[in-house]
């Protein structure tokens, strides 16, 4: 949506897909870093986009086995918005529409799913899409594939993902939330278990990890046994538990890291997740495919006025960034090799806080450098391509 909206921008005719009648999706990555801030800044969209319903977060403070700690402090940065925004993505992208409907040459086709390929040769020459309707073709110069980890126009190309794995997946959930409960606890490490909160308003976004592939096993434990655990992690979370009534009310994200090695074929980029899925370490994901949408149309917008770029055109937008991508799954990787495969396998052993932790708590200088790489990332892209002139 956010490369349509670029697109659509420069004055490129340009189709979004989106399978679904809507955006609504629950769990989805709801973190505005303020590198997104900057690009919807630096698009003039800023003003609106904060007046839509938002929670802020400077401070990531945790506690690791029972030890209070500081793991970034967002107000050390210099930058216009030094804070993370919590937002439905629904509400984004429906902004982003809406903002993109003044564009004469943008056009979003909801449930419209991409199902296939079109072919010319060894040339990608559009999609074959499923619609409410029947079967359509969109022949395009161009196709990008911005359909996540798992999706279906990459595999369709035959590009293949390289997996470089992790150590848990994620139980998501919604607790109720008073008017007067306040807690700035962003994270919590105990042996075995760990868990992250969101404070959304009127309830509490929660994220409860477990060792990779041992959902089913906490199934077999039953519900109150999981909820039992929650609470006592987090016991602010007593009251509102209840909203949790079943396991349908959990989802599973199952955790993945990888990436590509060739983004591209003749007539076809991928970028976002379907090119490098990410850790949730951080909640970067959204933020870092924002940062791919806004290099593609950097390197690609002016080149499309003329046609479909080369393959070694369109391969610009890997080598711009790859390296972004692998540092940031590196740092990743970082984390859960040493702090949260510690933490879920390390049996009932006290948890020690791993010195680096230690560091960052005692020195607030230092919680300028996590934060950083959280809230702007390894080589933050700049809007740069031209807003097309309008009658």
């Amino acid at each position: 949506m956010m490369l349509g909206y670029l697109l659509g921008r420069a004055g490129i005719e340009v189709v979004v897909l989106e399978k679904h009648a809507d955006f609504f999706r629950d769990f989805r990555g709801d973190t505005v870093h303020p590198s997104t801030l900057q690009v919807m800044d630096e698009l003039g969209l800023i003003d609106g986009f904060l007046k839509l319903p938002h929670q802020r977060l400077q401070k990531m403070d945790g506690l690791f086995g029972g030890t209070p700690v500081r793991i970034a402090d967002l107000s050390r940065l210099h930058t216009k918005y030094p804070f993370i925004a919590f937002m439905p993505q629904w509400d984004f992208l429906n902004f982003l529409r809406e903002a993109g409907r003044r564009f004469a040459s943008l056009e979003v086709m909801m449930n419209t799913e991409a199902v296939d390929l079109i072919r010319r040769g060894e040339t990608i020459a559009g999609v074959r899409a499923k619609t409410p309707d029947g079967i359509v073709d969109i022949e395009a110069d161009l196709t990008i594939a911005c359909d996540g980890r798992h999706s279906t126009v990459r595999e369709r190309a035959g590009l293949a993902v390289e997996e470089i794995g992790a150590p848990m997946d994620v139980l998501w959930f919604r607790a109720g939330r008073k008017a007067d409960e306040t807690e700035n606890v962003f994270a919590r490490v105990e042996p075995g278990k760990m868990m992250i909160t969101f404070d959304r308003g009127d309830y509490w976004q929660c994220a409860y990890v477990i060792a990779k592939g041992q959902h089913e096993a906490v199934k077999a434990r039953g519900l109150q046994a999981l909820l039992d655990d929650v609470v006592r992690m987090a016991p602010i979370l007593k009251a509102g538990i209840a909203d949790v009534k079943s396991f349908d009310d959990v989802k599973l994200l199952t955790v993945a890291i990888n990436r590509l090695a060739r983004w591209t074929r003749p007539g076809l980029l991928c970028i976002g997740d379907a090119a490098h899925a990410m850790s949730p370490v951080g909640g970067v994901g959204v933020n870092l495919a924002v940062q791919d949408a806004v290099a593609t149309a950097n390197l690609l917008a002016d080149k499309l006025q003329h046609g479909c770029p080369s393959e070694d055109e369109l391969d610009a937008v890997r080598r711009r960034r790859e390296f972004p991508v692998k540092m940031t799954q590196r740092m990743q990787r970082v984390v859960q090799n040493n702090i949260i495969s510690g933490a879920l396998y390390g049996g009932d052993r006290p948890l020690k806080v791993p010195l680096i932790v230690r560091l960052i708590t005692a020195l607030p200088w230092l919680q300028g450098i996590p934060a950083r790489l959280i809230g702007l990332g390894v080589r933050p892209e700049h809007v740069q391509s031209k807003a097309a002139a309008r009658s």
